[in-house]
């Protein structure tokens, strides 16, 4: 898409994507792009990635641009945003893709610690809070504003259908799950907060590609979620200007079917 052929409510608006070099972020920076968004596409090491997720996004005819921040500091998170809507002022949508998901487990031979916990509460949960805190003073400072933007909350469908497995992700996601409704309310009208759950969308960890296919399948409508699914329902999200203050559930129904255990360790 040309630039100057974009519909006049689309000519400016910019997304900032966390952790859009690779996985769920880079099909959602793609996403937005094919609407005609333009793209600040955030990564913490994956430089060569997020260079190719750049020319990609280009090659669409908007405007894209790569920053680099270590999430897990503060100060790198802060500067992140002040840069990001200094080259893109028409800033109308964060999402808050970046995550780490390590395993741990309170009862288990790799329990839960007090380092992992607070990665996994710096990355998933606090940077999130940081950046949609800026959003929300950035969105407040404006004089006009092209709908009501928007921060979307990657979570999971897990945090509807809980098992112990991956305990020090869980909580934290948990806890920005929460965040979503609290800050719905504290940052209307300027701003909206929503939170987009994937089901089992892509091979994690030492996941087999057997293995990954079998565990996809087991939902109510036989497969979940993709990352085309996942990306453009962060779009409408996006363009979705009465959702605030709650999450969607993009899973196949994974969440409608209790487990004890995360789903990759019944497909082994």
């Amino acid at each position: 898409m040309n630039p100057s052929s974009k519909h006049p409510s689309q000519q400016s608006k910019a997304v900032l994507v966390t952790g859009a070099a690779k996985r769920l972020g880079r099909e959602i920076a793609l996403q937005f792009a094919r609407q005609g968004w333009d793209v600040a596409v955030h990564y913490g090491r994956s430089a060569h990635e997020a260079a190719k997720t750049v020319e990609e996004i280009q090659g669409l005819g908007v405007k894209a641009e790569a920053f680099q921040a270590d999430l897990s500091d503060e100060v790198q998170t802060r500067d992140l945003f002040h840069s990001v809507s200094k080259v893109f002022p028409h800033l109308e949508c964060l999402v808050n893709s970046a995550s780490i998901f390590e395993y741990d487990r309170a009862n288990s031979s790799t329990p839960l610690s007090g380092k992992s916990l607070q990665e996994h509460m710096q990355i998933n949960l606090t940077a999130p809070i940081l950046l949609s805190q800026r959003m929300f003073e950035f969105q407040k400072s404006k004089l006009t504003k092209l709908g009501v933007p928007s921060v979307i909350q990657l979570l999971d469908q897990k945090l509807v259908n809980l098992n112990p497995d991956y305990l020090s992700y869980t909580l934290s996601k948990a806890a920005l799950l929460t965040s979503v409704e609290l800050l719905a309310v504290d940052f209307a009208p300027h701003l909206r907060v929503v939170g987009l759950a994937p089901g089992i969308s892509l091979p994690s960890g030492n996941q087999t590609s057997e293995g990954f296919l079998k565990a996809h399948q087991m939902t109510p409508l036989g497969k979940s979620s993709t990352p085309e699914d996942i990306s453009k329902a962060a779009v409408f999200l996006a363009e979705s200007s009465a959702i605030t203050g709650t999450t969607l559930y993009v899973d196949g129904g994974q969440h409608l079917l209790p487990s004890t255990r995360d789903v990759m360790f019944k497909t082994n």
